[in-house]
């Protein structure tokens, strides 16, 4: 009988590469279901007796073709659902398929994922959409708007008649849910002490909780099935982040969310708004934004920042209650533009985009063209 034994897993049993024979017994099912989730092969040492996860591009060059059965996925729901993914993206979501399918996999299989992208490109949105596509269990935590982080994710000991008690937390609770996607949003914001609760939580080996503000200090351990979703914006110009600790960064599998080209924008803005304003509006703000984000992406551009998805967004709702586009550029698009520097100020530079869409044949609406002083470059604002 030859030494090792090499299998890949089809529909939950495990494959003889080489002789495509039924070798499941040799394996635990602990072991099958972690090489399924991770996408692995597996391998048997008959002389010890042990067995091991292996890559799959690992298995050996067997001298003739190495026969994997072809998975049917129908035959599994898990399976079905991930292969569904993208005929079950939400209308209202703007992602491509592959990363939809992806965060509809890493939650089905129970990951940690963690959502990065500039503020206001949709991350939040994107997972709390997720469980709703998915049918799942939903709890969100704002991690960055948490003073108190231990009352937050343990819980609370007060006393009562006279005696000690403790409230647990309703974190405590959601990780006991089977199944539940939990979003732990702003956690680049979070309190460090909040990362440090959330160690052993994430930690695949662990998934745990020690309750040590109760007296007894019980351990609760994270469901079967339950997914963390983290999102987080990581990078200079978000001054009260803070810079993740790796070992924390370590438990969750990434996932970058885009800044959304010119036509995804106004597909978008159309299903969003498209009965309520005009074409013409929504190629507007979608144009105005994508000029910020050309610029801001720019090696020598004149931006620090840009015309985010969730600014369109409350630009349309303004549009959608009568407001003009003038008007709603005032109070949703400059006060997140610096205005120092006069005539060569990021806001003067953001108005000159917008004068585009907003001027006529016989009116410069903002007087960009004949600006000569810092008032005139405020214009009618």
């Amino acid at each position: 009988m030859k030494k090792e034994i090499f299998g890949t897993i089809v529909n939950g049993k495990v494959i003889d590469v080489a002789t495509s024979k039924d070798i499941t017994s040799l394996f635990r099912a602990s072991m099958i279901q972690v090489a399924v989730a991770e996408g692995c092969a597996l391998k048997y040492d008959t002389e010890t007796g042990k067995a091991r996860r292996i890559n799959i591009n690992d298995l050996p060059d067997q001298g003739t073709e190495v026969h994997v059965p072809a998975i049917d996925v129908n035959s599994d729901p898990i399976l079905a659902l991930i292969h569904n993914a993208p005929n079950i993206k939400p209308a209202e979501l703007e992602m491509s398929d592959i990363k939809w399918k992806y965060l509809v996999r890493s939650a089905m299989r129970g990951k940690n994922i963690m959502m990065v992208g500039p503020a206001g490109c949709g991350k939040t949105q994107a997972a709390k959409l997720l469980p709703v596509a998915t049918n799942r269990p939903f709890y969100y935590f704002n991690l960055g708007a948490t003073q108190d982080p231990r009352a937050t994710l343990i819980g609370n000991t007060h006393f009562k008649d006279g005696e000690t008690v403790f409230d647990e937390s309703a974190f405590v609770k959601a990780i006991q849910m089977e199944n539940a996607v939990i979003l732990l949003d702003e956690l680049s914001r979070a309190h460090p002490e909040a990362w440090n609760i959330l160690m052993s939580v994430l930690d695949e080996g662990q998934r745990y909780l020690r309750l040590d503000e109760d007296i007894d200090a019980p351990t609760i351990y994270v469901a079967p099935g339950v997914s963390f979703i983290a999102t987080a914006n990581i990078g200079t110009e978000y001054t009260s982040t803070r810079v993740l600790d790796r070992a924390l960064m370590d438990r969750f599998e990434i996932i970058e969310v885009d800044i959304l080209s010119l036509d995804s924008e106004k597909s978008l803005l159309t299903k969003r708004y498209g009965k309520v304003i005009t074409p013409e509006q929504i190629h507007a703000v979608a144009d105005i934004a994508d000029s910020t984000r050309k610029e801001w992406r720019s090696e020598e551009g004149k931006l620090t920042t840009m015309v985010s998805t969730r600014m369109t967004v409350r630009i349309c709702e303004l549009l959608a209650d009568g407001f003009t586009l003038i008007e709603a550029a005032e109070v949703a698009i400059l006060p997140f533009f610096d205005a120092s520097g006069g005539t060569d100020s990021e806001r003067v530079f953001v108005k000159q985009i917008i004068q585009k869409h907003v001027a006529t044949e016989e009116s410069d609406i903002f007087n960009v063209g004949n600006e000569t002083t810092e008032d005139e470059a405020t214009g009618p604002f």
